[in-house]
C-alpha cells in the first residue's frame, strides 16, 4: 500500500513546491504557470488535446506494428543465414543512431508535402524498428543448445529450425522489444510532427508548438501531461500484455 501511494505523494509534494513557489516569486505565468492555471488550461482545451491524442498514438500505433511485421521478417530472414546477418546488422545500426530530426526534412521531401501524415508514419517506424529487430536477432540466438543439438540429429532444415524451436525462443526477447519499441513511436510521432510544424497533422506536437507561438505556456504544459499520461498509460498496457504473453509461453 504505502509504495502504491509513495509516486503520488512525492507528486504531491512537488506540485505543492511548484504552486507555492510560483505564487511566492510572482513567476510571469508565461514563463511558468502554477499548476492551478495547468489544471485550468487542461480542462478548458481537454477535448482538443484528447483529439490531438488519438491522432498521435493512432500514429504511433500504425508505426509499431508496420515496424513489428518488418522487423520480424527482416529478423526471420536473417535467422536463415548468419551472411545476411552480418550484412544487415550494420545497417540497422546506422538505423538505431541516426536522429530522427536529422533525416526528417529529406523523409518529409520524398513523402510529399501535401502528405506530411507519411513522413510522420515513416519516421516513427525508423525509430520503433532497430529495439524490436534487435530482441528478435537476440531471442533467435537464444535457444536452448541442446534442442539445436536435437534439431541436427533429426536433419532439420534452417526453415524448419527457425520456425518451429528458434522463433519461439525469441517470445520474451520479443516482447520487451515491442515494449520499447512502443515508447519510442510514440517518441518517433511527436518528433515527426514537430519537424512537419505545418499544421497537417494537428497531433499533440502541433499543439505545443500552437500555445508555444501564442505564448500559452499553460496549456504547453497541459498538452505534455497529456502527451506523458498517454506514454505511461500505453507502456502499462503492453507491459500486461507481456506478462501474459510470457505466462503463455512458460506454459508451452
Amino acid at each position: 500500500m504505502i509504495r502504491t501511494l509513495a509516486p503520488f505523494v512525492l507528486i504531491a509534494v512537488l506540485l505543492g513546491a511548484w504552486e507555492a513557489a510560483v505564487r511566492s516569486l510572482g513567476v510571469p505565468a508565461y514563463f511558468l504557470p502554477a499548476p492551478s492555471a495547468v489544471a485550468v488550461a487542461l480542462v478548458e482545451h481537454l477535448p482538443v488535446l484528447l483529439a490531438a491524442a488519438w491522432i498521435t498514438l493512432s500514429t504511433a500505433i500504425i508505426a509499431l506494428v508496420i515496424a513489428s511485421l518488418a522487423a520480424m521478417a527482416v529478423a526471420v530472414l536473417v535467422g536463415l543465414s548468419p551472411l545476411l546477418e552480418a550484412a544487415v546488422r550494420p545497417l540497422a545500426s546506422v538505423l538505431q543512431v541516426t536522429p530522427v530530426v536529422a533525416i526528417a526534412p529529406l523523409v518529409l521531401i520524398w513523402a510529399g508535402i501535401d502528405h506530411p501524415e507519411r513522413a510522420i508514419i515513416a519516421l516513427a517506424v525508423l525509430v520503433a524498428f532497430f529495439p524490436i529487430f534487435s530482441g528478435a536477432i537476440t531471442g533467435l540466438h537464444a535457444a536452448d543448445p541442446d534442442l539445436e543439438r536435437l534439431f541436427d540429429l533429426y536433419g532439420a532444415g534452417r526453415w524448419s529450425r527457425v520456425i518451429r524451436l528458434r522463433l519461439p525462443s525469441a517470445v520474451p526477447f520479443l516482447l520487451e522489444g515491442h515494449k520499447v519499441g512502443a515508447g519510442l513511436a510514440i517518441i518517433g510521432a511527436v518528433v515527426a510532427e514537430f519537424s512537419a510544424g505545418s499544421g497537417g497533422v494537428r497531433g499533440l506536437a502541433w499543439q505545443i508548438l500552437d500555445a508555444g507561438n501564442k505564448l500559452q505556456t499553460a496549456r504547453m504544459i497541459a498538452a505534455l501531461v497529456v502527451l506523458g499520461l498517454m506514454g505511461v498509460a500505453l507502456h502499462a498496457l503492453l507491459d500486461r500484455a507481456e506478462r501474459a504473453g510470457l505466462i503463455w509461453w512458460r506454459g508451452r
